[in-house]
């Protein structure tokens, strides 16, 4: 974009002070439309001046408040209620990353990933399944990997923003409220990133280029970041080229505490009990556990009162269960976790205008964004094994202190098994675009647009690697809640760093488990692969109405492939004679310097290369569908139409300016979904098979939409929109795949049948554009969800689930028997609304340097009323609750001080977003995971040398802010916490 001109015209004697305070406007770029000029009332106009007394001056306002100013006026001007942050100029961002960029705007809240990087958004309280993506113009999708507790891999449509950098955009828009002529698929937001074009730059020849260090706290590197945009226009300016390439690295180290679940005491069989007491646990006689040992060398070291206090935590809908209101955590746990990034990115636009009436661009876009995260970790893994395999019933719990909730405030055990783990996790996420768009004005009242794209999102995991060695049953395994934070101290009772401690081998004939190996799934990809073909007409009618129709075709070809290891090459062998395990590991370090709360200095691990290099695991043989392994597909296709009436009335109704939108958009959607159904097969190498299945569903919605802005006076807008709107699931819930256990009665089934969510909204907001650059705005909406998309566990007979009988075979299972399955079902909705206040200032009105000051301000308060389905029988819901709607902050701010001058801007944000619900439900006694509330500061300042150079620093996370996920609203025990530091960025850009 270019820079603002604030136009003055001054006569000799009178200051620019003066007249700024006089409240002469700006006036946007060629391409926006400027807000009326104003004169305040304490400074009356002076009288005209002859022609030939007058002397103009051009004053180029730059920078972050010229990019503030044109995002306000295209605000104004449109009829939707759009928020957008744009580019000073052309290859000038205002922002080093899109996370920073989106959470500047009104009523997004970001979702923060691993290594604390920004992934998604949640808009107006609705997550990032309910947000639309386009990218130039076209939907795209963006699917990249990330550790488990912050879900893996999305499922099709969530848009990861982190696979992209920030460089390759010029704008950045959120589109809150619908028309008629945007199609559907968005409940939250349709977010618009666009790449720069050619002829918008305001020089023939454009060159800009900016080198970056980034440097990271914690992992203690210097990464290199860089970007080149060069433009070009030829031919008077009728023709141009552009091309654009941003290359990153980044080294994040991410310290902490994790508990992966947390277990009531009796999940796993409880603990066992102490000498004399009666019944024992585990049953004398059961895997040599006899009076006085809970295993032969294990001796029963429980004290009656430690073990008693677990037996009378109960809870009340479960009272005559004993421990079962005891909660511990799964696998407690401190966490190392090291990260890789190479991220790469670029355009290429092709621009052509011959002629004032005709508009033709090729635009060419592609990211790449490599990962190579390796994490570890030092656990007791015990708690999370049963009796099968010498778990918690063979734990003594020699002293223990709950809260009145049966939270773990303190526990002392011995018997523990301490593991060493360790995981590799190799991916690499694509984004590739190509897109035609056409734009031709036949007369001055008719005209074409045109858009035809194709895109391809793929994420490709290469490589996960599950290691780990075990020490068995080692005595003083503590963990501390003592000092009252939200992390315990855990206390491991032996050195851990010796890995002489610990065991690598084959498992025990008593299921004991020593160590080894897995490769989980993988390689494994996820495509989806996009067409979109569009045509728009518009006639202006008349000066105060323009009809606007046009039909789009939309195609998502969505697939996952992968392939798993034959079994019999995952099965774990002894270390070669004269391998020790002093050999094939190392030591993991620096983590209770970093994180402290009791952390080792540091503990042995395997070394994933030594272990693959020792047993030759590269040779690993794997298989298909043959095998059990997943290929599923959905294939979508959207046709729709619509029509449009838009008006301006201008100031025809008594002075009142009036202008609005009304529509309709048709749809229709075909759904072809395939994959395969495990089946259990003797003679298989992995003992499962696939079997094929197929599913077709179509659905039509009409989907009508207004959009009304009334101007009473001036600088002052009232804003009204209504809209039916939809959002489709998840395209990897829309697969006809399953998985069951015959023998335990469980599974989970997808469901290609599944409706979309649809709603009906409505939003009003008031706007006050009181200064130039300036708006105080306050908006409400409202969402009446119809339906909503849960998981939810329900009894039915087997012979109602449309699976083969094949999967029961030799589990003496009968297809009437009940069987508990997690389905993905259509659920009642329910309302969403919530308020959003907007301020954005520019101090022009202070004397002197306070005026290059200037301040931002959002705050957005969100409720929902959800009712989650716990469980159910044939279909009829038994247990149900009532909470917010899952990723949804009740309270969400953001503020920015800024300071600019022609030479010098510095700015600081501060980012606050409420704790928010990540699932319904949780595991077994407790109601819900939920997302502690966060309040991220960043600060970024910038140095003009000379007109072509500048120099750049910033800092983000400038608080150490950490990031806590818990389960229960009332316990509320911590699942995860970690430390990711500070980031400081310093750069130079060069332009021409």
């Amino acid at each position: 974009m270019n820079g603002l001109r604030l136009t003055a015209c001054i006569r000799s004697g009178t200051s620019m002070l003066a007249l700024l305070s006089a409240g002469v406007a700006t006036t946007a770029t060629a391409q926006q439309a400027s807000p009326p000029t104003t004169t305040t009332a304490e400074t009356p106009p002076e009288p005209a001046t002859p022609a030939d007394a007058i002397q103009t001056d051009d004053i180029i306002v730059t920078g972050f408040r010229a990019s503030l100013t044109t995002a306000i006026n295209q605000k104004r001007n449109e009829t939707a209620a759009i928020d957008s942050i744009v580019a000073e100029d052309i290859g000038k961002f205002p922002d080093s990353n899109l996370a920073e960029s989106m959470q500047r705007i009104p009523g997004v809240a970001l979702a923060r990933g691993d290594g604390g990087e920004g992934r998604n958004i949640s808009v107006r309280g609705l997550g990032a399944a309910f947000t639309r993506v386009r990218i130039n113009g076209m939907e795209g999708t963006s699917q990249t990997g990330s550790s488990d507790i912050y879900g893996g891999g999305n499922n099709g449509r969530s848009f990861d923003f982190n696979v992209f950098p920030t460089e390759i955009f010029s704008s950045l828009a959120v589109r809150k409220t619908p028309s008629a002529d945007v199609e559907e698929g968005s409940l939250g937001a349709t977010v618009d990133l666009s790449a720069p074009k050619p002829l918008a730059g305001k020089q023939d020849f454009t060159l800009s280029a900016t080198v970056r260090g980034v440097y990271s706290e914690l992992a203690k590197k210097v990464n290199p970041r860089a970007s080149l945009l060069v433009a070009k226009k030829f031919d008077d300016g009728r023709f141009g080229v552009l091309g654009s390439v941003a290359y990153q690295e980044r080294d994040i180290r991410e310290v902490g505490y994790s508990a992966v679940d947390i277990l009531s005491a009796n999940t796993n069989g409880l603990f066992c009990s102490p000498v004399g007491f009666a019944p024992a646990t585990p049953a004398i006689g059961s895997k040599g556990a006899d009076a006085a040992n809970c295993y032969p060398g294990t001796p029963r070291t429980s004290t009656t009162a430690a073990f008693n206090t677990v037996l009378a935590a109960r809870r009340p809908d479960l009272p005559n269960t004993a421990g079962s209101g005891a909660f511990f955590p799964r696998i407690p746990r401190y966490l190392n976790s090291e990260q890789k990034q190479k991220r790469l990115g670029g355009t290429l636009s092709l621009q052509f205008q011959p002629d004032a009436a005709t508009d033709i661009s090729l635009d060419l876009l592609y990211s790449r964004f490599h990962v190579v995260r390796r994490d570890n970790y030092i656990e007791a893994i015990s708690f999370a094994r049963s009796a099968a395999n010498n778990g918690q019933p063979v734990m003594s719990i020699k002293d223990v202190q709950l809260t009145p909730q049966g939270g773990l405030i303190y526990g002392l055990f011995d018997g523990v098994d301490v593991r060493s783990e360790g995981l590799v996790d190799d991916f690499t996420s694509t984004f590739k675009q190509a897109n035609l768009n056409i734009k031709h004005d036949f007369t001055d009242s008719f005209g074409i647009t045109a858009l035809f794209g194709l895109n391809q999102a793929k994420a490709f995991g290469k490589r996960r690697f599950q290691y780990f060695m075990d020490a068995i049953d080692t005595p003083n395994f503590s963990i501390n809640y003592r000092d009252g934070k939200d992390t315990p101290k855990l206390g491991f009772g032996f050195d851990v760093s010796d890995p002489t401690r610990f065991n690598y081998g084959p498992a025990l004939a008593d299921g004991t488990v020593r160590g080894g190996y897995s490769f989980q799934a993988r390689p494994s990809t996820n495509t989806n692969n996009g067409l979109t073909a569009e045509t728009n007409l518009h006639w202006k009618v008349a000066d105060v109405l323009t009809l606007k129709a046009g039909g789009q075709y939309r195609r998502s070809d969505f697939t996952l492939r992968n392939v798993i290891p034959y079994t019999a090459d995952t099965l774990t062998r002894a270390l070669p004679a004269g391998t020790t395990l002093a050999d094939i590991t190392h030591q993991i370090s620096g983590v209770g310097n970093l994180w402290g709360n009791g952390a080792p200095s540091s503990w042995a691990s395997l070394d994933p290369d030594k272990l693959i290099s020792t047993f030759n695991l590269d040779a690993v043989r794997y298989c298909g569908t043959e095998c059990g392994a997943q290929s599923s597909r959905v294939l979508e296709e959207v046709s729709s139409a619509y029509a449009m009436a838009a008006f301006d009335l201008g100031d025809r109704l008594g002075g009142i300016g009036v202008r609005g939108d009304a529509g309709v958009r048709f749809v229709h959607t075909d759904q072809l979904s395939s994959g395969f159904i495990s089946v259990a097969l003797a003679g298989s190498p992995t003992g499962v098979t696939g079997r094929f299945a197929t599913a077709n569903k179509r659905y039509s919605d009409w989907l009508p939409s207004g959009n009304l802005v009334i101007e009473p006076i001036e600088d002052l807008l009232f804003r009204f929109s209504g809209a039916k709107v939809l959002a489709r699931p998840e395209l990897g819930v829309l697969t006809p795949t399953s998985g069951v256990n015959a023998i335990t009665r469980n599974g989970s089934v997808q469901n290609p049948q599944l409706d979309p969510i649809r709603a009906n909204t409505f939003d009003a907001a008031i706007e006050w554009y009181f200064r130039p650059g300036a708006l105080l705005s306050a908006a409400f909406f409202y969402k009446d969800l119809k339906s909503y998309v849960q998981s939810v566990n329900t009894l039915i007979p087997f012979s109602d689930l449309g699976l083969p009988n094949e999967l029961l075979a030799g589990s003496n299972t009968l297809p009437s028997e009940q069987f508990t399955i997690a389905q993905p079902l259509n659920t009642p909705g329910g309302p969403l609304k919530g308020v959003e206040v907007n301020a954005q200032v520019p101090f022009t009105f202070l004397p002197g340097f306070l005026r290059n000051f200037g301040a931002l301000a959002n705050y957005t308060h969100v409720t929902s009323r959800i009712d989650y389905i716990l469980a159910s029988v044939n279909g009829v819901p038994t247990v149900t609750t009532t909470a917010n709607l899952i990723g949804l902050s009740k309270n969400t701010a953001s503020g920015t001080l800024y300071y600019e001058d022609s030479k010098f801007s510095i700015r600081g944000t501060a980012n606050y977003r409420d704790g928010f619900i990540r699932g319904i439900p949780a595991s077994p006694g407790s109601d819900l995971q939920g997302n502690d509330s966060t309040l991220f500061v960043d600060a970024s300042a910038s140095f003009a040398v000379t007109d072509n150079v500048k120099l750049i620093v910033e800092g983000t996370n400038l608080t150490d802010e950490q990031n806590r996920l818990y389960t229960d609203s009332v316990r509320q025990d911590t699942l995860f916490q970690t430390r990711i530091g500070r980031t400081v960025t310093f750069g130079v850009n060069f332009k021409l």
